[in-house]
Parts: structure tokens; C-alpha cells; sequence
């Protein structure tokens, strides 16, 4: 665990890099531009949300093609880590 990060509110340029990176390849991969993306992964949350408590540092949401099922087929992939359900 790196304890420099736990009191950094600002994230590394590497991380930032890496994000934007990932942004890109998410793009080059499917015809979701990376605002719908986001608007997509908030709008998953806000329902989780209402369920469960989200760690929300750790969400990855990516859109991606699925060539082994149908060839070219788009699916969302998301890990969002759930911290307890609510009640």
C-alpha cells in the first residue's frame, strides 16, 4: 500500500497518462465515444448505489468487442467493487 497516495487528492501524471490512454483504446475499440462512456458508468453507479455501498476508487467501466461469441459483437465490462449492501 503506498501511503503517499492514501494523502494525495491529486493523481500521479502516470496515472493520468494511463487514463487517458485507456480512454483512447476504449474509443479505438467500439463506436462509444468517451463521453457516453462516462455518462453510462455514472448512471450505473447512482442505481448500485441505491443498493450497496461502492468503492469508488477502484470502479473500471470499458467498452470492448466481443469476437469470440458473435464475431464483433460490443459488450460493457464493469468491475465495481462493493464495499457492503445496504439494507
Amino acid at each position: 500500500m503506498d501511503l503517499f497516495k492514501i494523502f494525495s487528492s491529486k493523481p500521479s501524471p502516470k496515472e493520468v497518462a494511463k487514463e487517458r490512454l485507456r480512454l483512447i483504446l476504449i474509443h479505438d475499440r467500439s463506436s462509444v465515444s468517451p463521453e457516453l462512456l462516462e455518462s453510462i458508468k455514472e448512471d450505473i453507479l447512482e442505481v448500485l448505489s441505491k443498493y450497496v455501498e461502492i468503492d469508488s476508487g477502484e470502479i473500471d467501466v470499458k467498452m470492448t468487442k466481443m469476437e469470440e461469441i458473435d464475431g464483433d459483437s460490443p459488450a460493457l465490462i464493469a468491475s465495481i467493487p462493493i464495499k457492503m449492501t445496504k439494507r
